[in-house]
């Protein structure tokens, strides 16, 4: 059972497991499970749970017809049916796609019990009860420990419920971890059009997608493990460095390049990625300070290579996202992907002025004005105490600095917090004086970063 089926999860875990049944592995079919809006739901209906996956590289795109989603319920429609099927011990791995934001439990024990987590605890209760055998909890979300924020996620709140349902779990249930990559745009109306044309597919809620696709997983199962590995999956004994090196390099580019873009006029990965000038900053950023500060030695991710396949994945016109969809949530994002490369590079000693700079970009940004002056429509949860923050300090960085929740202790770098102030005064009058700020962020407006 997987819950969050958005975008992502059709375009990446479905795929594999409609590879594995390809292979003879029918035991290992899906149920899909939406959490609040019903229109993926009333989609899929309508076409018997099959969608089409539409992979664009290039000049080529292949399309494919996946089938391996059995059933589909929403959470907010039908809890008692999610919860029927989830005590069925054919359930044997639950799978979750439900952003940073889902991990977050409500304070009311109500509330909490209505959410995914309390819905897992549930049907684990009742599957002790029954004696059945329990399921595998595994996140597939971009959190720096997937593993331990779903554990305690599920173990508090079967703490507040029952000590002995939580020594239960402790001892049987496994929660392993997973990095997963492949970069899947919102689907547009004009990509069903597309799709019909192209492939003669009605299909009315197509995924699209690049050829890339990564999954590894910490072999760490407690009922029964699905043969992944048949299909390109990645078993491994500790999941941890595969994590950093996608969440720093891919969503932490992937954060800098939204603010950078956006506010140099771009709307899409791909055009931000074919001005010069953008283009420079984010490959300096990847390979003079992020890449040094990663290990080395992870089996199967050469970090070189790595930043080779992100570069040009990015450079893909045919899967260009929206700077404004990486621009989302940057309260949750910039803490997890790109801020603890400063932190990191900051302990170090190391080079950080692009680093420090993405994040001067992100600090404009939050104004919700552009260099022309359009307004910007800036969707995190902390919008408005951002922006007021941001409006309050202008150039000087102190107001948003002061919210260490987000920054931590960034404001005791000396040498980041010039580079953020001078950029702020200097960089960002019109878009091209920030892509000549972006040749030489330490050098902001012809003036050396004090140090």
């Amino acid at each position: 059972m997987h819950f969050g089926v958005g975008g992502f999860h059709r375009a990446h875990q479905a795929v594999y497991f409609d590879q594995l049944a390809e292979l003879g592995f029918t035991r290992w079919g899906m149920i899909g499970v939406g959490i609040r809006r019903p229109e993926m739901g009333q989609v899929l209906d309508a076409q018997d749970n099959l969608f089409t996956v539409v992979q664009r590289g290039g000049d080529d795109s292949a399309a494919k017809v996946i089938g391996s989603m059995m059933e589909y319920l929403l959470l907010a429609e039908d809890r008692e049916a999610v919860r029927k099927r989830l005590t069925d011990p054919c359930i044997r791995l639950v799978t979750l796609t439900i952003t940073a934001d889902g991990y977050v439990l409500p304070d009311d024990p109500e509330d909490a019990r209505d959410s995914v987590f309390g819905l897992v605890v549930d049907a684990l209760d009742a599957r002790r009860r029954a004696h059945h055998a329990p399921f595998t909890v595994l996140s597939c979300d971009n959190l720096p420990d997937s593993a331990a924020a779903t554990r305690e996620a599920v173990m508090g709140l079967a703490r507040r419920r029952d000590p002995e349902l939580a020594r239960w779990i402790e001892e049987r249930v496994s929660f392993p971890g997973s990095m997963v990559d492949r970069i899947t745009p919102a689907t547009t109306p004009g990509d069903r059009d597309e799709v019909e044309e192209d492939f003669e597919v009605g299909d009315r809620w197509p995924v699209i997608t690049e050829p890339f696709s990564q999954w590894v997983i910490e072999d760490d199962f407690c009922n029964d493990r699905p043969p992944l590995d048949r299909v390109g999956a990645l078993f491994v004994g500790d999941v941890a460095p595969y994590k950093l090196i996608k969440s720093r390099l891919l969503n932490g580019v992937h954060c800098a390049l939204g603010y950078v873009g956006y506010l140099a006029g771009h709307r899409s990965t791909d055009q931000a990625m074919a001005d010069p000038a953008v283009a420079d900053f984010a490959e300096r950023l990847m390979r003079e300070e992020i890449a040094p500060l990663l290990p080395a030695d992870v089996p199967g991710m050469d970090v070189g290579t790595y930043c080779d396949t992100v570069l040009e994945r990015l450079r893909n016109p045919s899967i260009g996202d929206q700077l404004a969809r990486l621009c989302r949530r940057g309260s949750t994002k910039m803490p997890d992907y790109l801020l603890p490369s400063l932190h990191a590079a900051h302990a170090g000693d190391r080079p950080r002025t692009r680093l420090a700079f993405a994040v001067a970009a992100w600090m404009r940004y939050l104004r919700a004005v552009d260099l022309d002056g359009a307004p910007i429509d800036v969707q995190d949860a902390r919008a408005e105490q951002l922006r007021e923050a941001a409006l309050r300090g202008g150039d000087d960085p102190g107001p948003l600095l002061a919210l260490t929740d987000v920054f931590d202790d960034l404001a005791d770098d000396a040498t980041s917090v010039a580079v953020i102030h001078q950029s702020l005064a200097g960089a960002f009058s019109s878009a091209e004086s920030l892509r000549s700020a972006l040749a030489s962020p330490d050098r902001t407006a012809g003036r050396p970063v004090t140090r």
